[in-house]
């Protein structure tokens, strides 16, 4: 390796001017072996520059040539792989890390030695050396092989000093002395050593002669050893005496020490007493007031409540690590639990007489109030109770048992005063409804005879335009003749001083304010009960959507739940659950009431239900407005679900009652009852349901209607005996479109126009057929005429046929002479006036459509005939008496 390091500095590094410092003989790591050298060297000028240079030997021939080199202030990393374990791998990390494999671990090791050395010499910039060993960090130690050479060149390095101007100077003069010296060296060295022999000889006979003064120096030596020993002593004594004085300080200093600690502990300990003291300590006037506080009094009431939040912040401090294992601590736990037990059942009792007299008082009003249809004001019990909020409050959160209790006898009491109020109060109202039924005894004191005349009366018109008669006497309907109906009913009514139809819309209007009057009360009353519900209890109203459902309460251990139809409980999910099974509870009474009370009103006159339908669906949706998660609300929405369903159920049976409706063999039909009948009830609904919410279900009832009407009138018009079925339709349907056009309902503007068409088509059928009588030979003629000519036998050549030549025309002309004539048509104006009813007085609109007819025929004839046949000596439909041109 050392021949290896001469020749690289022979024939690499002194031509650049560089001097090799340490040399390592390497192969990359992970490839096939291809040994370089890697080179520590430093520049010969100044400044120095120290370099890494790697050597690599020619493929050409034996000589080595430089790649590639790098500055030793570019290398950041030195990495040995292991400090401890010979590992001949290292990594050097210059711009990219250079990873390689040594042919030796000493090898490496003084190269890694060298670069730490030119590191700490000549760059300013610390290198990391990562796992290498600290041995190798040390200049003075020597390791490897390559230490003498690597330490021989580093003294020569070291020794090199550049010569001053001072000693250039002297060795110029020097050498002008001897002008041989560059000539002959061996003489001018011979000549310095013989100088040099000079000088130190001068030099020992300059010290022999000063032996004196050393003899003198060398006593002031030992005098001086003498007086260090002196001061040593002293300085012993000294040291002995602040030995003790520092003993005495360090007693001091761990006194101190100790005095802080007991002072550091103290502050703590009164911190912790503190603590404890302001927040578990409850003050007498509280606990006096949890213990003997009035609960009656105003001034009582606040401050037990005052007492009872003091109590709660003490009870829920708090508490630090330790304090719990306090015996003080615990004793007034303690302490504060029993208060709190105390005053629990004190407000428990207190409340629940209050809860007992409450339903005492309110009792002793209910006398008053049944007289008038108006439901007791428990404001005042209220506003009592809401004193006791911030209790309850309290309550729910330190001892639920007792407020769950408290709860329970609240709905049990409340609900039994309110089952008393609410009962009472639907008596007044069904006693104010029923009296409106009285009138039916006026009837029991007319004589027997006007009192059947009056009942058939009733029976003909519908009970006074109801659809409600029992089907029996519907069934023994008979329609009679208009003319004798009118005028029994007009001498009937006329006895009275009200008519009947004036009866029932009186009824229907007490009824329809006695119904608004108890939703009035009712609605007030639950909404300001469940208001005092959810602040007096403390319970949260949610906004939500409630489902229509059958819902029960069950109080089974103090638990509120829910029931569906089936019968299985749910539990209380939230609050707002809560309110509403406590309001079911409380007003469990207000539907079955309220179902009864619509029973009722349906039974006196199941008009009343269009009323009933109106009104709820209105407070329905007022209460939805308000809170559509309320009691009331759902409530509501269950008796509207009822009252819709008889709503139904009357329009069902006045279209059952159509289909039984019975006519008369004997007299004209006219119009027909459950056609004047739909008339009362469109004209009833329309004043009803104006501006209402639930139009809907009024125009579903309508179409069910006008078909079951439009039906019905076809079936009876078919039935008819006695008058014609076009008579029967053209009358009904007349009346049923001037019945729409009046009331203008908008969902029957189809039938509206299909009961035109159908009254315009039977009246230009009974005109055509009530006209094919007075000339019945002449119309068949030309009858005859018309089907040859349809046949295809042209017009000319009708004439030629021997049953309808001229002859035969003239034959037929004669045997209708004017007398004749006017003879046929004064019958037929008396057989269309039977025919016709005086109520819809269609008898002049017919009359005139058959003149238009006769005249059209009459021009028909005329211009039928050929221009030789001469003119009839009939006269002109014009010359005609009773025709009213």
């Amino acid at each position: 390796m050392t021949a290896i390091k001469h020749a690289l500095q022979r024939d690499i590094f002194t031509p650049n001017d560089e001097r090799l410092l340490s040399i390592v003989n390497v192969c990359k790591a992970g490839k096939k072996k291809k040994n370089c050298f890697l080179c520590a060297t430093v520049t010969t000028e100044r400044p120095v520059q120290v370099k890494v240079v790697k050597v690599k030997k020619s493929d050409k021939g034996d000589f080595y040539k430089r790649q590639i080199a790098w500055a030793l202030r570019d290398l950041a990393v030195v990495d040995a792989k292991d400090a401890i374990k010979e590992n001949p791998e290292f990594d050097l990390h210059f711009e990219k890390i250079y990873k390689w494999v040594a042919s030796s671990t000493a090898e490496k090791n003084a190269f890694i030695s060298c670069i730490w050395k030119l590191n700490q010499r000549y760059l300013r910039k610390k290198i990391d050396f990562v796992n290498v060993s600290s041995q190798l960090l040390e200049e003075s130690v020597p390791s490897g092989e390559n230490q003498s050479v690597t330490g021989g060149d580093e003294e020569v390095v070291d020794e090199y000093q550049e010569l001053n101007a001072r000693e250039e100077q002297d060795i110029e003069i020097m050498m002008e002395g001897c002008e041989y010296a560059i000539s002959n060296a061996e003489a001018f060295a011979e000549k310095l050593s013989r100088e040099l022999q000079v000088l130190d000889g001068a030099n020992i006979q300059s010290i022999m002669a000063s032996e004196k003064q050393v003899n003198i120096l060398m006593k002031l030596l030992d005098e001086a050893l003498k007086e260090v020993d002196q001061i040593e002593l002293k300085l012993s004594s000294y040291e002995e005496m602040l030995q003790s004085v520092k003993e005495q300080m360090d007693q001091i200093s761990e006194s101190n020490h100790l005095i802080h600690l007991s002072n550091t502990n103290n502050v703590k300990l009164l911190s912790e007493i503190e603590f404890l003291v302001n927040h578990m300590d409850l003050a007498k006037g509280h606990i006096k007031a949890l213990q003997e506080g009035d609960l009656a009094s105003s001034r009582g009431i606040e401050a037990c409540t005052n007492a009872a939040d003091a109590l709660l912040q003490c009870m829920n401090v708090a508490l630090r690590p330790g304090h719990d294992m306090l015996l003080a601590v615990k004793q007034q736990q303690q302490r504060f639990s029993d208060l709190r037990e105390l005053f629990a059942r004190r407000l428990a009792s207190h409340l629940n007489n209050v809860f007992v007299q409450q339903g005492h008082d309110q009792s002793s009003t209910l006398a008053q109030h049944s007289i008038e249809l108006t439901l007791p004001n428990h404001h005042p019990f209220h506003r009592d109770l809401l004193r006791y909020a911030k209790l309850m409050e309290w309550l729910k959160s330190t001892d639920y048992g007792k407020y769950e209790g408290l709860t329970k006898n609240y709905m049990d009491y409340l609900s039994r005063l309110y089952e008393r109020e609410i009962k009472d109060f639907f008596e007044v109202a069904k006693i104010k409804m029923t009296g409106t039924t009285k009138e039916s005894k006026k009837f029991a004191t007319l004589p027997r005879k006007e009192s059947a005349v009056k009942q058939e009366t009733e029976s003909l018109h519908g009970s006074s335009g109801k659809l409600t008669g029992s089907t029996s006497s519907l069934n023994k309907l008979s329609v009679q003749s208009s003319g004798n109906r009118r005028s029994q009913s007009s001498s009937l009514l006329d006895m009275g001083n009200m008519s009947a139809s004036d009866l029932d819309v009186a009824d229907r209007t007490k009824f329809d304010k006695i119904f608004e009057q108890v939703l009035s009360e009712l609605e007030p009353l639950c909404l300001a009960e469940q208001d005092f519900i959810s602040k007096f209890f403390k319970l949260q109203q949610h906004q939500s959507i409630p489902g229509t459902m059958a819902e029960a309460e069950d109080l089974d251990g103090g638990t509120l739940s829910r029931q569906h139809n089936c019968g299985t409980p749910l539990p209380v999910s939230s609050e707002k659950d809560m309110i509403r099974q406590m309001m079911i509870k409380i007003f469990r009474c207000i539907e079955p009431e309220l179902n009864n009370l619509i029973a009722l009103g349906d039974k006196i006159d199941s008009f009343n239900s269009l009323y009933m339908l109106v009104k709820m669906s209105h407070h329905v949706w007022t209460a939805q407005n308000v809170d559509p998660a309320s009691f009331l609300s759902t409530t509501l929405g269950n008796v509207l679900v009822t009252v819709k369903r008889n709503f139904d159920k009357c329009i069902s049976n006045q279209i059952r009652q159509m289909e039984e409706v019975k006519i008369s063999k004997k007299s004209k039909v006219g119009i027909l009852p459950f056609v004047a009948e739909f008339e009362e009830f469109a004209g009833l609904a329309e004043s009803i349901f104006k501006n209402a919410e639930r139009r809907g279900d009024l125009d579903k009832a309508y179409t069910k209607l006008i078909r079951g009407v439009f039906v019905n009138v076809e079936k009876v018009a078919n039935e008819s005996q006695k008058t014609p079925r076009d008579v029967v339709m053209m009358e009904n349907f007349h009346h049923i479109f001037a019945t729409l056009s009046r009331l203008k309902i908008s969902c029957l503007e189809a039938e509206k126009k299909d009961a035109k068409q159908k009254y315009t088509d039977h009246l230009q059928s009974y005109v055509i057929y009530s006209l094919g009588q007075p000339l019945e030979k002449l119309n068949h003629f030309f009858e005859g005429v018309e089907a040859r000519v349809a046949q295809g036998i042209r017009e000319e050549e009708v004439s030629y046929q021997l049953a309808f030549n001229k002859q035969e025309l003239r034959k037929v002309i004669k045997e209708y002479p004017g007398k004749e004539v006017k003879k046929g048509l004064d019958n037929l104006y008396k057989k269309v006036d039977k025919h016709l009813c005086e109520e819809e007085n269609l008898l002049q609109v017919v009359w005139h459509s058959m003149q238009d007819e006769f005249i059209r025929q009459y021009k028909h004839f005329e211009g039928a005939e050929q221009e030789d046949v001469r003119r009839p000596s009939n006269p002109s439909p014009r010359e005609v008496p009773g025709w009213n041109f």
